[in-house]
């Protein structure tokens, strides 16, 4: 059985990414270079046609929009954590042969995209693993072990701990959302601030909260991306009707792509620890100005998106369709990037 509801102030993304911008020591956000910034990338996006369709473009993602799908998203977005790999010390695009992946219909696939492939496979094979009675109460951890089986030298990182969120999130929608997410979400009654609160409240692996500066900051990747995936691939209708998804930020993980737009300024000693590939301590004073920094440097470019009257057609860009380009964007230009990723090892991303 989980625990009783937990009900606690949530501190805002926006207003955390802000105050800890304005008392960062490691990170700065070049103000001169927003608009360059904007200006990029609302070019791009329109030769791109960026809008919440391209989430169902992309191959491992469900074709189908129905309850079952929510079921697939709340999965993924759950154990949508730390696939970078130890194997990949250069940090190019091309992966390490050893480093973890899930051959998937002939394909191999690394990072996010082997989740997406493992989750597919199990549900290939007969397994119902997005089932949360399943995953929460039924499997062994074995089984749920053998969901993330390797095709390479390297294991999937951390799972145990992926046992233990798919435990917990199980047995939290079993118990108090009647074994689906899509009861969330309807209990939201079509406000993403209204679900976020609902998820970090409930499910403890989506409490991406930390302290910056001696005050409680949330960063929330995990948790906002669970509901911008579910409001892209429904295309902001039925299941994804959020009447302020505009309120949703970016999603804070590894974001060399903001430092090499110029969004993003390193001070000299953190370049260095990146470039030795130190580990940063989930929630230490470095990746927390990463991360905040990242949503305030994001938030900055749309707001002079609107107040500049850049866009001129299609859907608004929101900060959710710019963090897609940028997810986008940092893969297809890894090679060129001039700083690494930074190494955390955390459930939060």
């Amino acid at each position: 059985m989980t625990g009783p509801l937990i009900q606690e102030s949530i501190p805002s993304v926006l207003e955390s990414a802000k105050f800890i911008a304005e008392n960062s020591k490691h990170v700065q956000i070049p103000m001169e270079n927003i608009e360059y910034a904007a200006k990029a990338i609302v070019k791009s996006m329109k030769v791109r046609s960026y809008s919440t369709k391209t989430w169902n473009e992309h191959a491992l993602h469900p074709k189908t929009a129905d309850r079952s799908t929510v079921d697939w998203i709340f999965l993924v977005d759950l154990l949508n954590f730390s696939f970078w790999s130890d194997a990949d010390s250069q940090d190019a695009s091309a992966p390490h042969p050893d480093r973890y992946s899930v051959v998937y219909k002939g394909k191999s696939y690394t990072g996010y995209w082997s989740l997406c492939a493992a989750v597919n496979r199990a549900l290939d094979n007969g397994i119902p693993i997005t089932d949360p009675k399943f995953y929460g109460q039924d499997a062994t951890d074995e089984q749920l072990a053998t969901i993330f089986e390797s095709d390479t030298k390297e294991k999937v990182p951390m799972v145990q701990e992926r046992i233990r969120v798919m435990r917990e999130a199980g047995n939290v929608l079993c118990d108090r959302f009647e074994g689906s997410f899509v009861n969330c979400i309807a209990r939201a009654g079509g406000s993403a601030q209204t679900l976020l609160s609902t998820i970090v409240q409930n499910f403890g692996s989506f409490r991406d909260i930390h302290t910056f500066c001696g005050r409680p900051v949330s960063i929330l990747k995990r948790a906002q991306i669970l509901i911008a995936d579910i409001w892209a691939c429904f295309d902001g209708q039925t299941f994804g009707r959020f009447d302020d998804i505009d309120s949703i930020t970016m999603f804070a993980d590894y974001r060399q792509a903001l430092y090499y737009l110029g969004v993003l300024r390193y001070s000299p000693e953190l370049i260095s620890r990146l470039k030795r590939r130190e580990n940063l301590p989930t929630g230490c004073p470095e990746e927390v100005e990463i991360r905040g920094n990242s949503i305030w440097s994001v938030e900055l470019v749309r707001r002079y998106i609107a107040e500049h009257n850049l866009q001129t057609s299609g859907p608004t860009i929101n900060a959710i369709l710019i963090d897609f380009y940028i997810w986008d964007f940092a893969k297809e230009h890894q090679d060129d990037m001039l700083v690494p990723t930074h190494c955390t090892r955390s459930c939060f991303y």
